[in-house]
């Protein structure tokens, strides 16, 4: 018993040693790069923060800044008021003899502050960074020994903190900067306890020497380095931090769909007789949201863990896959019942492989616009790949929608010409759900268009970086169950849905009764001569010999007997108004309870 313990124990110890190693966000940096800063969100707390290191191999000198989206109107200097010319950032020579630095600020990031303002107010960290190498030492080289320390967390000698407590006491100044050169020894660490979107810049040096003994060449000074910048936010994980609310959605959204699918789960139990095949249909498409909420929840709990690699890639395309099918088959059933199939017409005939063949293409547009989302950058990215992504999927969306409009208009209308009140009903509300989703998503259409027109502006990331995350993914989602929900809601199963789905409802007055005569008759004539790929042909109840027309000739149809050809009109609709009224009373009594799932079982 005791060895078991002792083993948990340091099993335990074992884990707890590897969780720093994977709870921050990485990027690494090296002289090679197109791009010169690394930005990122953050959302901070008391202990959050932001750590630059490089190899032990680098050499050279760079100049480095950290700083807070807010405060990138006072870096660097405007070059000309006259011509369109980019700002100096650097304090180079030629920026010195055009005075838009001093000697203090040679070779460091340029900040132009206005004359009410120190620096002590703002977010900026900068030095002018050296790497030694060989017998370096301080005092050789073009420039003097660093009197400040880096915002290292292991450094003793620094004069106002000694130990992370009292850094986080003394926050005035929270990262002051060095003057002179910084000569690297340790991580340069820098406190971070406001949320906003943090920019670490370095920018290499070329330096020329001041030994006249040196080669005549420059290019040993040219920098060379590697290195890596941690953005460490109040989460654990290595999520980019506008990717990370995505673990709690998913998680909530999981918990969402479980409750409902044990509601369904629990209606499908009480009623396992009376079920329809479009609600087996929607059992299994609960079943898959469910499993497929678990899939993106887990997705990202991964990439939390353990970054980007190969596993989490293969993950992307199983977690795509199943969001595109989602997708495919969630409008697919929406067709298919906007067409009125199960409750309206039993077969919907060749339309049904068109309908399959739609569905196929949105499927693969869907995987390519989910893969696209998640590995293209959209800041960088062309708007030529971006719609090479979006154009197809928008086509076959567009398909669906404009199909299952019309389908479902055109069973609104069969419906209401043939007096079907309460199925009339059913297909009205899933009109007006339908046109308040086509309503909400234009809308965001027209936001996302909006906010993505601006990608490629300066301060696009800093200010979408918080609800990108809702714009791509977030408000889909949400939409979504609630447009499922409730449109299972009028699907969903009771005791008596199957002899109505089955079944026309009867007239129940006499105007409604004429007219349903005529139009029952003339439907009954049509029905011998239409052909078998004709939608008309799969109206449930209008089948001979079916349910529904023993029902008509029994009741709706009742004349009387044929010994009373000399009845007058009105003893003859008296009596088709008592049938009706005697049978009608128990259809009344049966309709209230259909489709309400309130019958006692």
């Amino acid at each position: 018993m005791s060895t078991t313990y002792s083993r948990s124990i340091l099993l335990a110890g074992w884990l707890v040693s590897l969780l720093p190693l994977v709870f921050s966000y990485q990027v690494p940096i090296s002289d090679t790069d197109y791009s010169r800063q690394i930005c990122s969100g953050m959302w901070a707390d008391s202990s959050t923060y932001i750590d630059v290191t490089f190899d032990k191999d680098s050499h050279g000198q760079l100049a480095a800044v950290i700083y807070e989206w807010s405060d990138v109107n006072y870096l660097g200097k405007t070059t000309s008021y006259v011509d369109n010319l980019p700002k100096t950032y650097i304090c180079t020579t030629d920026a010195l003899a055009s005075k838009f630095c001093d000697e203090s600020q040679l070779g460091r990031f340029i900040i132009d502050l206005p004359s009410n303002k120190s620096i002590d107010r703002t977010s900026f960290w900068s030095a002018r960074i050296g790497f030694r190498s060989g017998d370096d030492n301080p005092s050789s080289g073009d420039e003097s020994v660093s009197t400040g320390e880096p915002r290292n967390r292991n450094i003793p000698s620094a004069p106002d903190e000694n130990t992370a407590p009292s850094r986080r006491a003394d926050p005035d100044p929270l990262n002051p900067s060095p003057s002179g050169t910084l000569w690297y020894k340790e991580t340069i660490h820098y406190n971070v306890r406001k949320t906003g979107y943090y920019c670490v810049a370095v920018v290499p040096l070329t330096v020329l020497s001041s030994d006249t003994g040196s080669g005549s060449t420059d290019v040993p000074f040219h920098p060379k380095y590697k290195g890596a910048v941690l953005f460490k936010n109040k989460f654990d994980g290595q999520l980019p931090a506008t990717d990370y609310p995505k673990v709690n959605f998913y998680l909530a959204m999981l918990l969402a769909y479980v409750l409902f699918a044990s509601a369904w789960g629990w209606l499908c139990y009480q009623h396992v007789q009376e079920l329809l095949p479009i609600q087996y249909y929607l059992s299994g498409l609960v079943g898959f949201l469910v499993v497929e909420m678990i899939a993106n929840l887990t997705y990202y709990r991964y990439l939390n863990a353990h970054g980007k690699n190969t596993a989490s890639t293969v993950f992307l395309f199983v977690v795509a896959i199943m969001d595109a099918g989602r997708n495919a088959l969630s409008f697919f059933m929406l067709l298919v019942v906007s067409l009125g199939l199960s409750v309206v017409r039993e077969s919907i005939g060749t339309k049904m492989f068109k309908c399959q063949l739609l569905t196929g293409a949105h499927f693969v547009f869907g995987v390519l616009y989910a893969v696209g989302i998640v590995e293209l950058e959209l800041e960088s990215t062309s708007a030529l790949v971006l719609l090479i992504f979006v154009i197809p999927l928008a086509f076959t969306l567009s398909g669906f929608l404009l199909w299952i409009m019309f389908a479902l208009n055109t069973t609104m209308m069969h419906l209401k010409q043939r007096k079907q009140r309460y199925k009339l009903g059913m297909f009205t509300k899933l009109h007006r759900i339908l046109l308040g989703a086509v309503l909400i998503i234009a809308i965001f259409f027209v936001v996302s268009t909006t906010t993505f027109s601006a990608r490629f502006a300066e301060d696009y990331a800093a200010n979408t970086w918080k609800v990108r995350w809702w714009l791509l993914d977030g408000w889909l989602a949400l939409l979504y169950f609630v447009a499922f929900v409730s449109i299972a809601y009028l699907w969903r199963p009771s005791a008596n849905n199957r002899r109505l789905a089955m079944s026309d409802e009867l007239a129940q007055d006499e105007e409604d009764a004429e007219d349903y005569d005529l139009e029952a008759l003339e439907l009954r004539t049509n029905t011998r001569v239409m052909d078998d790929d004709d939608d008309d042909e799969t109206l449930v109840g209008n089948r001979r010999g079916g349910p529904a027309s023993i029902a008509e000739d029994s009741v709706v149809f009742e004349i009387g007997d044929e010994d009373d050809h000399g009845s007058d009109d009105e003893d003859s609709r008296a009596r088709r108004k008592h049938g009706r009224q005697s049978s009608g009373d128990g259809s009344r009594r049966e309709r209230e309870g259909l489709m309400e799932g309130d019958g006692d079982d």
